[in-house]
């Protein structure tokens, strides 16, 4: 097996992708592959994983304000997310165009099933990305007692955050059940699940520190929820396969040290700041999308003008330094981001955007070698093409022509 290790030097700017493991995190999931036995076995030994697993349950509840019996274990926020669209049994799903594929192509799906599909409505956004309320209220019309509502927390590209409170009192005035993708949330804002009124809401651990491979759907007491995954009676009956049980003691650990992340918020959000400040310094043709509304604190997504995502990207990573073109769930490829054709940039200026994402290890210094590298990179190309660096997207778009 030949297993490739990165640079120990490089710095790691994708966490949104993925967040490193902590290493609380690691020590308890060592721990948990210790143990011998299926949660589901009578005997001591299950009984002992059982327990293992249940403790995390409540960590995880505890992190979003639920009761333990709320959370269902599943394999990542994608499963929650197709859990929560399938399950749910509403005639009618309202979705955003800046959802993430997850939800995007699960709702697409269901509504293509044939004479049994779901009536699947878009909302459209501003020019900031915000979920229009509008068309939410057009949408739902008089009654909407047969409509999921599906609408995330906070965007994985933008850093958007959503007025999910004022979403979900909409939508419950009309009889909709409402669903949040929070994947993006933990450890960067503050929320719970009674703050937000949500009926359910999807969470993956790799997201702030945890094991890749296991999420969670909140599922409030009360709800109902046909399984995607049957066979078994495992998760009360809500999702059957053995639980991982390592993968969810970890997502426990990391549940439980996401409130020391929400401490750091404020300094990663001057980070972030101070990025856009420099690069755009560097370049005031530079533009970073969603400025002007709530975001993470954590994460930027701008254009180097002219030159193509997939060239910064690589460029980049080539000098020790690892960002994105946006969600990683597409099997690397580099494609025009839809979220950001919701907001009505055109494609030649998408597909020159990058996003840069903080987490908990994220330091100053990770940041100055950033905008270094990032100047360097750029002025490089812009000798190349046109004799300095660009004052302007017009005097760079000749790069990659």
């Amino acid at each position: 097996m030949n297993l490739r290790h990165p640079d120990t030097e490089a710095i790691y700017l994708d966490y949104n992708a993925t967040a490193p493991v902590k290493p609380q995190v690691t020590e308890a999931i060592a721990g948990a592959l210790a143990m011998t036995g299926n949660p589901s076995s009578v005997h001591q030994f299950g009984r002992a994983a059982r327990d293992a697993v249940e403790e995390a349950r409540e960590r995880v509840a505890a992190m979003i304000g639920a009761q333990p019996a709320e959370i269902v274990f599943t394999a990542g926020g994608s499963e929650a997310n197709n859990t929560a669209l399938s399950g749910a049994g509403r005639k009618r799903l309202i979705i955003s165009k800046i959802e993430h594929p997850s939800i995007l192509r699960a709702a697409e799906t269901l509504a293509q099933a044939g004479s049994g599909g779901r009536e699947l409505l878009v909302l459209p956004v501003d020019g900031e990305g915000v979920v229009s309320l509008d068309a939410l209220d057009r949408a739902l019309g008089a009654s909407a007692e047969d409509a999921l509502v599906s609408i995330m927390l906070a965007n994985n590209e933008t850093g958007v955050i959503q007025p999910l409170a004022e979403i979900t009192a909409l939508a419950h005035g009309r009889g909709a059940l409402v669903h949040c993708d929070a994947v993006q949330a933990p450890g960067r804002i503050a929320f719970g699940v009674d703050s937000l009124g949500v009926d359910m809401l999807s969470l993956s651990a790799h997201k702030f520190g945890g094991p890749k491979g296991v999420g969670a759907l909140f599922l409030r007491a009360g709800a109902e929820l046909d399984a995607l995954v049957v066979g078994g009676g495992q998760e009360r009956g809500r999702r059957a396969g053995t639980e991982n049980v390592a993968g969810i003691v970890g997502f426990g650990v990391a549940a439980q040290l996401a409130a020391e992340d929400l401490q750091n918020a404020p300094h990663l959000a001057a980070l972030r700041d101070g990025v856009e400040q420099r690069l755009r310094a560097i370049d005031p043709a530079v533009r970073i999308y969603s400025a002007g509304a709530e975001r993470l604190p954590n994460t930027t997504c701008l254009t180097m003008p002219g030159v193509q995502s997939e060239t910064q990207v690589m460029g980049l990573d080539l000098s020790g330094v690892a960002v994105s073109a946006g969600s990683a769930c597409s099997s690397g490829k580099v494609e025009p981001s839809h979220v950001l054709r919701a907001l009505g940039a055109p494609d030649a200026e998408t597909g020159c955007a990058i996003r840069i994402s903080l987490g908990w290890a994220s330091r100053e210094a990770d940041v100055d070698k950033l905008v270094s590298v990032w100047r360097a990179f750029y002025a490089g190309l812009t000798a190349r093409y046109t004799g300095g660096i660009s004052q302007s997207s017009q005097s760079a778009s000749a790069i990659e022509r």
